[in-house]
């Protein structure tokens, strides 16, 4: 393969973003993807220096080559900004973001207590914490608080800490973006600290609650360690910008599409509009792989040290992946999407994120705002090099 494309295709859109990284936050990334797919398989980014998988397909055989492709560059498991750090050491122990047999040892447990999880109780659960989120706060905040606050309670933090857990949270995903300044990665190592210091005062107390997602990891799991503590604050962070985005998102479908609006009348018709959002205009528009050993993957071989950029969103609008892809649409037989993962590294709280979603835009639907004037205000989006969080005007 060639490395000396051009960046941007022959046939993308005047107004294209200036790269695959860039278009996460653009206003409409979604013409300059199809470019992207019209490609080669494996297209090589001069700019960025990585090459760039669009088309479904490759995706999937991308995602599933594990062991030559990995979450995280060989030589640095950590990020070397937060390595030695309170950070660094729950970053170290993510399941969600290392490979190998210690990160393994967690995996089931957290897959078989979020499998297992009463869906009819957590959206009543987060219907209830959401509706206690102040109203006074702007909306963007609340994006963010609904869903990270419902999970903290689900985790068995009392009502009166939801507040500060949920801004812990949102410092400590600081780390995982390398926008981040000093600053906000010395605010996430303290964070990381009080978060794991207050999972290890609810692990050494009073048995937690039936039914509560901490009860239930606990039972999956041998005895509490440090790195099971890190994964229930893995459990936080992944909901924080991931969950926030989904919810943001499908509101904005709501602004964009006013017949959606009877079917979000229902419980059936929010959580279908919730779900075609995570597959049409979904939060986490990419990943990476790093490849450790020299590797095939749709003819293109790669060597050890490439990077590969996994566009998620674009392999959910590719016409091969599903039918009409760009249009929204309610009830789909087969859809299907890759913005959760897919083989080890699949996220296994798909179900959960949908559904406190679905609990978010009820209770912002029942405050009554104005929609339409949301809509002539608009929205942009918040920097990032992968999340797609609306910020509303």
């Amino acid at each position: 393969m060639d490395r000396n494309n051009s960046p941007t295709p022959p046939d993308a859109p005047p107004d294209a973003p200036l790269d695959p990284v860039a278009a996460a936050t653009h206003a409409d990334p979604y013409p300059f993807y199809a470019s992207l797919r019209n490609g080669p398989p494996l297209a090589w980014n001069q700019k960025l220096r990585l090459w760039v998988a669009s088309r479904a397909e490759v995706i999937e055989e991308v995602l599933q080559a594990h062991g030559a492709l990995r979450v995280r560059p060989v030589a640095e498991p950590v990020p070397s900004a937060i390595a030695g750090s309170p950070a660094g050491e729950v970053f170290g122990h993510l399941v969600r973001m290392n490979d190998g047999t210690a990160h393994e040892a967690h995996r089931p447990a957290l897959q078989r207590a979020l499998a297992g999880l009463d869906l009819n109780a957590v959206r009543e659960a987060a219907l209830q914490v959401a509706r206690q989120v102040p109203d006074q706060q702007p909306l963007s905040d609340t994006l963010f608080s609904m869903p990270v606050r419902s999970v903290a309670h689900l985790l068995g933090f009392a009502d009166e800490a939801l507040p500060q857990v949920d801004l812990w949270t949102r410092d400590f995903v600081a780390c995982l973006s390398p926008l981040s300044t000093a600053s906000q990665l010395q605010g996430a190592s303290t964070a990381a600290g009080e978060l794991m210091a207050r999972f290890e005062g609810l692990v050494a107390g009073t048995p937690p609650r039936r039914g509560t997602l901490l009860a239930a990891v606990l039972a999956e799991s041998a005895a509490p360690s440090r790195s099971l503590l890190a994964n229930l604050v893995g459990l936080l962070s992944q909901t924080c910008d991931a969950t926030a985005g989904l919810l943001g998102n499908s509101l904005i479908a709501l602004l964009r599409e006013p017949p959606l609006r009877t079917a979000a009348r229902t419980r059936d018709g929010l959580q279908a509009i919730v779900e075609e959002t995570a597959r049409h205009d979904p939060s986490v528009h990419n990943t990476r792989r790093f490849v450790a050993t020299p590797v095939t993957i749709a003819g293109t071989p790669l060597a050890a040290g490439d990077t590969v950029l996994v566009l998620l969103a674009s392999a959910n609008r590719d016409p091969s992946f599903n039918p009409d892809p760009d249009s929204f649409v309610l009830v789909r037989a087969k859809r299907r999407m890759l913005g959760f993962g897919r083989g080890t590294h699949a996220c296994p709280g798909q179900a959960l994120a949908c559904t406190l979603a679905a609990a978010g835009l009820e209770a912002l639907l029942q405050r009554a705002p104005d929609v339409d004037a949301q809509r002539l205000r608009g929205w942009h989006y918040r920097p990032s090099v992968a999340a797609r969080v609306p910020v509303f005007h």
